[in-house]
């Protein structure tokens, strides 16, 4: 029986569900928001406290709670006042970057990728019930209206400062990419499916157009014009969040929204979706999957699909499980079942850290642990919803799904 279909990897799944759960309670020590974790899961003050890290705690713990796990709802409740005091620009709106330990501003500017969080935490906490989630989502979905969104490009600008009067005058894929997720999940959570819609916009352009004519290597970086800018960072390669060239990962957490995207719109979904999402997922797995030989997905590709940081990065690996469980959903195919069960393999033997919790977030090529790029653990979004996504369907989105009794309903 394939994993995918058989109760008893389920059951595994949980108990690592609940693991991941058990390592980041620290997500509500410092009082401004959500600490960076370090590789024991304890607070590293050395660091700032982040916009998005204190968002994806919120709603990995929002997940938590609708799973019914006790002392979840707490951490949510944390990150809920956190992103409405120390975060909250009161002056101009929106919400800080990142704050210091005790919740001053620190990093004032205002960032889409972390914006993007912002819907996507208050969405699952209002699924689930907490105080104040329904009003940051309400606040939130009004400051992208108003700042974010630009309607006549179909896609989200990048960031302002702290004003909201000055653009950052690049353009990315990866604020978008994860605007998308927000969107999906605004959606199903106020029921107003411009936020869908606005996700299929995205989604068109960057995958139908950019990606298609790229040979689903996704382009990452544009000027204000949306044009390309493929050399961009080219000095600095292994950039955490705008790494040079192309990014496996990214092409298979493109494929999963793609095809979450699609399920969500039913007879109503383009023609090109489902194509696109498999594209996306072959081309991530040609280029990146065993490079030079040795297991794990190296970070990023130049456009002729030649390896640039060979570092294995984690959340590539949980974007690929999560894209192999929907692509199996949405096709049926026993190829994306194998995959799956590849990675998981690769994942128990190299990148679930079974002495001190979580996921090394960072591994040489040859498998062992290292901190270039990533030192610590930082938060535990990604690892977590690879152990949910493939116990769920397809549509809603995660939080909704579990608060309807879908876990497991195949």
């Amino acid at each position: 029986m394939l994993w995918l279909d058989n109760p008893a990897h389920a059951r595994w799944l949980e108990h690592h569900t609940d693991g991941l759960l058990a390592f980041g309670p620290h997500a509500a020590a410092a009082p401004g928001g959500s600490p960076w974790l370090d590789v024991n899961g304890e607070p590293d003050r050395t660091k700032p406290v982040e916009l998005w890290i204190t968002s994806r705690m919120t709603h990995v713990y929002a997940l938590g709670a609708a799973l019914g796990r006790p002392g979840c709802a707490e951490i949510v409740d944390h990150g809920i006042r956190a992103m409405s005091t120390a975060f909250a620009d009161r002056t101009y709106g929106g919400w800080y970057a990142s704050v210091t330990w005790d919740g001053e501003g620190l990093d004032v500017t205002k960032q889409a990728y972390a914006h993007a969080f912002v819907i996507l935490a208050a969405s699952s906490a209002t699924v689930v019930g907490r105080p104040g989630a329904t009003e940051l989502l309400r606040s939130a979905l009004a400051v992208a209206e108003q700042h974010f969104w630009d309607d006549e490009a179909g896609m989200s600008v990048e960031g302002w400062d702290a004003a909201f009067t000055m653009p950052d005058p690049y353009r990315g894929a990866n604020a978008n990419m994860h605007t998308v997720e927000a969107y999906l999940a605004a959606a199903d959570v106020t029921g107003d499916a411009i936020w869908r819609e606005r996700a299929v916009r995205i989604l068109t352009r960057i995958i139908d157009v950019e990606a298609r004519a790229a040979e689903w290597r996704v382009p990452e970086h544009f000027d204000a014009a949306w044009h390309q800018v493929p050399d961009y960072n080219a000095s600095r390669p292994d950039d955490r969040f705008r790494p040079f060239g192309a990014t496996p990962g990214h092409g298979m957490e493109w494929s999963r929204l793609l095809l979450e995207a699609r399920a969500a719109l039913h007879d109503d979904a383009p023609t090109w979706m489902l194509d696109a999402a498999i594209g996306l997922f072959d081309r991530a797995v040609a280029d990146g999957w065993f490079e030079g030989g040795q297991p794990g997905f190296c970070y990023t590709t130049d456009f002729d699909g030649n390896a640039v940081v060979r570092a294995r990065l984690h959340w590539v690996l949980a974007e690929a499980l999560g894209a192999a469980a929907t692509a199996y959903r949405a096709t049926g195919e026993s190829t994306y079942a194998t995959w799956y069960e590849t990675w998981w393999e690769y994942a128990a033997r190299y990148v679930i850290d079974r002495e001190r919790g979580s996921w090394h977030h960072e591994l040489t090529p040859e498998g062992e642990p290292s901190f270039t790029m990533w030192p610590g653990k930082p938060d535990i979004y990604h690892a977590i919803q690879a152990t949910l996504i493939p116990r769920l369907p397809l549509t809603p989105t995660l939080v909704p799904a579990l608060a309807r009794g879908l876990l497991d309903v195949r």
